[in-house]
């Protein structure tokens, strides 16, 4: 039997740290007050000549090296992200030119924080349908660049970080076992962006009413996020007939500490199967994952024949799993 395997991880993030004690001289705000609220800490933001596609290609080149790939010998590249450098041309092309992956085709996929799982399902298929070989998988958001640090209810969340992973076609039964995606754009005005598209583009209007900076309902969100996030789990593991006690480890998502909590209790896990970094970097949107993935196993957290599951949420609203044998 021939698997999609996870045969290297890479992460970056970038130096710059916004510290809890920072946004109190920026905005109406406390350490307590974040900290209990979403349990994070601090978080890392990109500096001048700091873009998705830097973050993205240095994400990459470790994941590469931990793979012993060369970049040659990638098929596929996929870059899930809502901050790209620019509308056009995709991350993932200016990275299959950076990384001089020359016979890869690239292709960047929207499906805000879930982006990572969403290029992962899609390499998945392509590597099980013998499409190709090689995939390298991103997920990497520079969300400081559409934060707006006036709202004191969205700046304290967002960061920036890409993570990465080489997905390779291998035998035996080790792998990625069943990817789950789901969507309703029914939210749409729950979480979005409303300026800088075809619908209202750069203008001076827009600039002025700051509509190029993210909008939140947080209180409706973290309602649905919660929901769905648990809803994507447990149907990772009734598809493979399996239990929240079969899990070796949880990497869920890193939003907000409540919502991991809420998803660990609905599986009975207890706290040493569950992955959080989110004091550390915030809400790195599609990043997230792949970024918590990549520590995780530089960490030695995870062993050979270990059941991880991933889950994500995100903007749209799109979410997500993906369960994996390591």
């Amino acid at each position: 039997m021939y698997r999609t395997r996870i045969i290297g991880t890479g992460s970056h993030i970038p130096d710059e740290v916004l510290t809890n004690q920072d946004l109190e001289s920026m905005v109406d705000t406390s350490d307590e007050w974040i900290t209990s609220r979403s349990g994070i800490k601090e978080r890392h933001i990109c500096s001048n000549g700091e873009s998705c596609s830097t973050l993205s290609c240095e994400a990459a080149r470790k994941a590469l090296k931990m793979a012993g790939i060369a970049p040659g010998e990638i098929d596929m590249i996929i870059v899930g992200t809502v901050t790209a450098d620019m509308i056009t041309p995709s991350v993932s092309c200016m990275l299959q030119h950076r990384l001089k992956a020359k016979k890869a085709f690239a292709f960047d996929v929207s499906a805000g924080c879930t982006g990572f799982i969403y290029g992962m399902c899609i390499a998945d298929n392509f590597i099980r349908a013998g499409s190709c070989e090689k995939a390298l998988v991103i997920g990497c958001d520079t969300l400081s660049k559409i934060t707006d640090y006036q709202d004191r209810t969205t700046c304290i969340l967002f960061a920036d970080g890409a993570g990465a992973v080489v997905l390779s076609r291998e035998k035996g039964g080790s792998g990625i076992l069943s990817t789950h995606l789901y969507s309703d754009g029914a939210y749409e005005k729950l979480l979005y962006m409303p300026g800088g598209g075809s619908a209202n583009p750069a203008s001076a209007e827009t600039v002025k009413n700051r509509e190029h900076y993210l909008r939140m309902d947080g209180n409706k969100v973290f309602k649905i996020a919660v929901k769905s996030l648990e809803d994507a789990a447990v149907a990772a593991l009734e598809h493979n007939n399996l239990t929240g006690g079969d899990l070796d480890l949880l990497i869920s998502h890193q939003a907000n500490s409540r919502i991991i909590q809420a998803i660990a209790k609905r599986l009975g896990l207890p706290p040493e199967k569950v992955f959080m970094n989110i004091h550390k970097y915030g809400n790195t949107s599609a990043g997230s994952i792949p970024l918590a993935l990549d520590e995780a196993n530089r960490q030695s957290l995870l062993k050979t024949k270990d059941l991880i599951l991933l889950d994500a949420f995100g903007a749209g609203f799109t979410w997500g799993s993906a369960l994996i044998r390591w």
